[in-house]
C-alpha cells in the first residue's frame, strides 16, 4: 500500500510541476507579446511624429523657395541661362539680388523666422499667433515680399434671424440676397455692352459673393469704432460695383450679399467658408452658365500696404489668394495670373501679387475646388475708403471683361475651324 501512496503522491507532484511550467510559459509568452505591442505602438508614434515634422519642414521650405523665386528679379534667371547657354540671349533687364533679399531668404530658410514680421518669433510656439501663413507665388510691381495679406476675426456680436435655419444661409434669389448685376431680384433683362463689346444677354457668367460680408473700413465708420465691420456699409457694396461694371461691358453677373451672421443661427466666423460654399453650390445648381467665381474681401493690413497712386488717383490694391488644399490649385492660379497680369499692364502697382495659403492657420481651400476659374480677391485694407475700393472694382471689371471677350473670340474662331 505504501508504494501506491508514494506513486500517487509522485503523480500529483508531477502534475503540479507541469501546471507551473505551463503557467510560466504563458507568462513569458504574454510578457513578450506585451513588449512587442508596446514597441510597435512606440514605433508608429515616433514614425507619425517624424512624418509630421518632415511635412512641416517641407511646407516651410516650399513656401520660402516660392517666396524667394517670386521676389527674385526676372533678369537674374536670364543671366544664369546666358552663362550656361552662350547662344541664349535674355530680353530681360539684368538685375542683381539685394543684400536684404538674400538675408531674408537665408533667415527664413534656416529658422522659419521672417525678419519683416516680429510676430513670427512667437508664431511657431503660440497657436493662433501667426497672422498669415501666406507665401508669395507671383510678385506685383513694387510688392514688398515681407508683407502679405492679413485676416483678423471681427469682434461684432451677430444678430440671429429667428426665421433662419441653423447652419443654412439664404438660397440664391431669396429675399433679394443673390441678385443679378446687383439689381433687384428678378431683374434679368438683356444687358447691352459698351465700348464695342457685344451683349451677353441673359447669360450669367460671373458669380460674386463675400464669405466675410461685413468687412468694412474705418474711414467709413463712426469715429472711435473699434472694429472695421458693418452690417450695412461693407464689402458687399464693392461686389455690387464690380457686378455693375461687368454688366456694363456685357458680362452677365450675379452678386450675393447674404449677411451670414443674420442668416445663420449660432453663426461662427471660423466656419465662414462652409457657409459660403453652400451659397456657391446653390448658385451653380441654379445656373449652369456661371463660369467665373469671385469671393471679395477687405484685407486687414494698414493703408501704407494697401494703397497705390496711379496718375494722381489713389486706388485700393488687391491681393489674389490661392488655397493649396485644393489639389487643382494651379488651375485657379493660372486664372488669377491672367487677371494679375492684365491689371499690372493697365494699372501698374495695383496688384500686390498672388499669394498661396496652406492649411497651417487658414481654410486653404476657399471654395476654389468647385471651379477652376474661382479666386479670392482682397481689395484694399481697413484704412482705405469705399471710393478707393470702387475705383479698384472698376479696374477689375475692365480687365476681367477683356479676358472674357478675348476667350470668347478665341473659342469662336476654333469653333469655325
Amino acid at each position: 500500500m505504501n508504494w501506491l501512496r508514494q506513486t500517487a503522491f509522485a503523480l500529483r507532484q508531477s502534475d503540479r510541476s507541469g501546471e507551473t511550467e505551463r503557467l510560466r510559459e504563458m507568462l513569458v509568452t504574454g510578457r513578450a507579446f506585451s513588449m512587442m505591442a508596446i514597441g510597435s505602438s512606440l514605433f508608429f508614434m515616433i514614425l507619425g511624429v517624424a512624418v509630421m515634422l518632415y511635412q512641416q519642414t517641407s511646407s516651410q521650405s516650399m513656401a520660402s523657395m516660392k517666396g524667394f523665386a517670386a521676389s527674385v528679379p526676372g533678369g537674374l534667371f536670364g543671366d544664369m541661362l546666358e552663362m550656361e547657354m552662350p547662344a541664349f540671349q535674355s530680353g530681360l533687364s539684368s538685375d542683381n539680388l539685394t543684400g536684404k533679399e538674400i538675408g531674408v531668404f537665408l533667415m527664413r530658410t534656416l529658422t522659419g523666422i521672417n525678419p519683416g514680421s516680429p510676430t513670427s518669433l512667437l508664431a511657431g510656439e503660440l497657436p493662433g499667433m501667426a497672422q498669415s501663413d501666406a507665401f508669395l507665388i507671383r510678385k506685383g510691381i513694387g510688392t514688398d515680399t515681407d508683407v502679405g495679406p492679413q485676416d483678423h476675426s471681427p469682434i461684432y456680436e451677430p444678430t440671429p434671424d429667428p426665421g433662419a435655419q441653423e447652419g443654412e444661409g439664404a438660397a440664391p434669389g431669396e429675399g433679394g440676397k443673390d441678385q443679378p448685376g446687383g439689381a433687384e431680384a428678378g431683374d434679368d433683362e438683356e444687358s447691352g455692352g459698351t465700348d464695342g463689346e457685344p451683349a451677353a444677354g441673359n447669360k450669367k457668367v460671373a458669380f460674386i459673393y463675400h464669405s466675410h460680408n461685413r468687412e468694412s473700413w474705418f474711414p467709413e465708420l463712426d469715429p472711435g469704432a473699434k472694429d472695421a465691420s458693418s452690417s450695412t456699409k461693407n464689402i458687399t457694396l464693392v461686389g455690387k460695383r464690380l457686378a455693375a461694371g461687368l454688366e456694363e461691358r456685357g458680362i452677365g453677373s450675379v452678386v450675393s450679399d447674404t449677411d451670414y451672421p443674420t442668416a445663420i443661427n449660432d453663426y461662427r466666423w471660423e466656419l465662414s467658408y462652409k457657409y459660403s460654399m453652400k451659397t456657391v453650390k446653390e448658385a451653380m445648381a441654379g445656373r449652369d452658365d456661371l463660369t467665373y467665381f469671385f469671393d471679395l474681401h477687405r484685407d486687414s493690413q494698414k493703408r501704407k500696404y494697401t494703397t497705390v497712386d496711379i496718375g494722381g488717383t489713389s486706388y485700393a490694391q488687391v491681393y489674389f489668394i490661392i488655397g493649396h488644399r485644393n489639389p487643382r490649385w494651379k488651375e485657379n492660379e493660372a486664372f488669377a495670373t491672367r487677371i494679375h497680369d492684365a491689371l499690372e499692364k493697365k494699372y501698374p502697382g495695383i496688384s500686390r501679387g498672388i499669394w498661396g495659403k496652406t492649411a497651417a492657420t487658414g481654410n486653404a481651400e476657399y471654395n476654389q475646388s468647385l471651379a477652376s476659374q474661382s479666386v479670392l480677391i482682397e481689395i484694399g485694407g481697413v484704412e482705405n475708403t469705399l471710393e478707393e475700393s470702387y475705383r479698384t472694382a472698376d479696374a477689375l471689371a475692365e480687365v476681367i471683361s477683356s479676358i472674357y471677350w478675348e476667350a470668347e473670340e478665341v473659342a469662336g474662331k476654333e469653333g469655325k475651324q
